[in-house]
């Protein structure tokens, strides 16, 4: 496996690489849901390259972009284990050099939910993902359906501007009592994951009981379960059109719903999200 840390190498890297190209574009502190990324840009390409940069753009000056967790070492050996072509590993300067002007922001799709309550968050994603995409020139790109907006924002990016990358949205891996995998679920407390494993049960209720109640109902419910299982603060839980997350008057005018939540327990921030 080579390890790449300027554009110098990864340009004669990439020149020298024939057919079909994956990029799994991550932060780091690997898990069992980045690999899955991996193993399915395994299935769809000859080479499989996975990118590796904490990227200051997407952070407030407020949250955790310093003690965000780094295991550079270990994912690599996780990496090289399944045979990875390639990693990126660009330093902030080679990423950002001196005088960085230039960014990519998405109207409308980034202003909502996460753009609320993280207004800066989507312009660094945007910004950061276009870059790999120039610099690496995959022909498809993987994404967790973890992040949903994410991943929809990076969508329409891709269709807006003519990139030809093949962006592919991968299911939520869970641990066994259902708590979507993040690396900041590095950060809770033995209680803290007991509590954290309550969010995906609740969201699941919804599925029920929206044949019951109307819909801003329901979202209240889910509110004050989630509070009740121990969570601190609710930023939002929404049934949203999973494709535009535009709110809905009723799942009669929407095909495909997605239930949406971010909540903290303490200082963690957690997110996560199923399909209706």
């Amino acid at each position: 496996m080579k390890i790449i840390k300027t554009l110098k190498e990864l340009r004669s890297y990439r020149n020298e690489v024939s057919g079909s190209v994956g990029l799994v574009p991550t932060m780091g502190a690997l898990h069992e849901g980045h690999l899955s990324l991996v193993k399915k840009s395994f299935t769809d390409n000859n080479k499989t390259i996975v990118s590796i940069f904490v990227n200051p753009a997407q952070f407030a000056p407020h949250e955790d972009f310093d003690s965000y967790p780094r295991h550079f070492e270990d994912d690599c050996k996780q990496l090289e284990r399944l045979n990875v072509d390639a990693v990126w590993a660009p330093s902030v300067s080679e990423m950002y050099p001196k005088d960085f002007q230039t960014a990519v922001r998405v109207s409308g799709i980034s202003e909502v939910l996460e753009g609320e309550f993280r207004p800066h968050f989507f312009e660094g994603v945007t910004t950061i993902v276009n870059k790999l995409f120039m610099q690496v020139q995959p022909t498809r790109a993987y994404f967790g359906e973890k992040v949903f907006q994410q991943l929809q924002v990076i969508q329409k990016m891709v269709k807006d501007l003519n990139i030809s990358v093949h962006v592919i949205g991968c299911k939520i891996i869970r641990d066994a009592e259902g708590l979507a995998l993040s690396s900041r679920n590095a950060y809770l407390s033995d209680d803290d994951i007991q509590v954290a494993r309550q969010l995906n049960v609740i969201l699941k209720q919804a599925s029920a009981l929206v044949k019951e109640r109307g819909i801003q109902e329901v979202e209240l419910i889910l509110k004050d379960a989630i509070i009740t299982a121990g969570f601190t603060k609710v930023d939002y839980v929404t049934l949203r059109n999973a494709e535009t997350l535009r709110p809905i008057s009723s799942l009669q005018n929407c095909d495909d719903v997605r239930i949406l939540v971010a909540a903290y327990l303490g200082p963690v921030r957690l997110i996560d999200n199923i399909g209706l």
